[in-house]
């Protein structure tokens, strides 16, 4: 495949992807921006609310999603492997049907917004199958085999922020026509409610953004999860709807190749050796001082960014120890 075909496959697939994105929100929102999830239902019409745990929410949003998934790669041409395991990459694998040499990468990425302007997630593993590009270890296709690896987006509201799975709620559906009988009228300390509208239960979130991008325009120069080899995405919420980045002024090479090197070339600063770990101090090693123009509004704003994070941890962590505390003491 020569590369103007590739890039004409990729420029075909991105139009599409972004299309189809666009009508992801009105498919999972009811008519006020409320996710249209309420919960679990079992055999004897009881609906159990679920929390805004991070983990639950993207396990259900990505099920809600994916008859929507399979009629889009359906509709323009392509099948769908999903990952064998579930910690390969990437979660689906879209395979052209007429050229199986055209595949592409798409992670589904949900995140809640940490306010008006700032969400963000971890892009997949910068070792292992990223470093060794033929190689098939935790990747459904070995890297280098992908026409490109994209990003299905999706940020939302927590409408409710504990994460305190006591927490979840039931409710009794009797518009549901069964000849079951509801077994208790209480679970535990709470009661079964009766309900006559499913929409009378709170969504645990609501006001959904999706988008769709090539993971190398959104992702920071920084790792996503504490000490794991993972990529972090950037977290200025325009920014990662218009795939703005801090290598998208490079191009995907020099992701790739500061993402292969991340943490393992040392350069030398005040005549001590130090692993590089920032995109600046890899351009400077590279000798590519004349590049580095081009990354300081994304650095300067990155760095703004960690700041009022920092800050509002620090004060949420407070409160949390502050109410941990006043209920220690009502116990007594």
């Amino acid at each position: 495949m020569t590369l103007a075909e590739k890039n004409k496959y990729k420029s075909d697939f991105k139009k599409e992807l972004d299309a189809f994105s666009d009508k992801l929100e009105k498919y999972v929102s009811s008519d006020d921006g409320d996710w249209t999830i309420k919960g679990f239902i079992d055999v004897y019409k009881n609906i159990y609310t679920i929390s805004s745990d991070t983990k639950i929410v993207s396990k259900i949003l990505e099920i809600h999603i994916f008859p929507q998934i399979l009629q889009f790669a359906e509709s323009i041409g392509y099948k769908i492997i999903l990952a064998e395991k579930q910690n390969w990459y990437p979660d689906l694998t879209f395979v052209h049907k007429q050229n199986d040499e055209v595949k592409f990468a798409l992670d589904i990425k949900t995140t809640f917004r940490r306010n008006d302007k700032t969400a963000g997630f971890t892009l997949g593993s910068h070792g292992g199958y990223f470093k060794e590009r033929d190689k098939d270890k935790n990747i459904q296709f070995p890297y280098n085999q992908y026409t490109g690896h994209y990003c299905l987006g999706v940020i939302y509201t927590r409408t409710d922020v504990t994460d305190d799975l006591s927490e979840t709620e039931i409710f009794q559906v009797k518009e549901l026509e069964e000849k079951y009988e509801t077994p208790n009228k209480k679970v535990g300390q709470r009661d079964v409610t009766t309900v006559d509208n499913l929409k009378s239960i709170t969504s645990v979130i609501k006001d959904f953004d999706f988008f769709a991008s090539e993971k190398w325009k959104i992702a920071s120069d920084k790792q996503g999860s504490g000490n794991t080899a993972n990529i972090g995405s950037i977290v200025d919420i325009a920014d990662l709807r218009n795939g703005s980045g801090i290598f998208s002024q490079l191009g995907e090479e020099w992701f790739d190749e500061y993402w292969i090197n991340h943490g393992s070339a040392t350069m030398m600063k005040d005549g001590k050796p130090v692993k590089i770990t920032t995109l600046k101090d890899y351009l400077e090693f590279k000798g590519r001082k004349d590049l580095i123009e081009k990354i300081v509004a994304k650095v300067k704003n990155s760095k703004e960014i960690d700041k009022k994070t920092t800050a509002k941890k620090t004060v949420k962590k407070a409160i949390v120890k502050k109410t941990a505390a006043k209920k220690g003491g009502k116990r007594k």
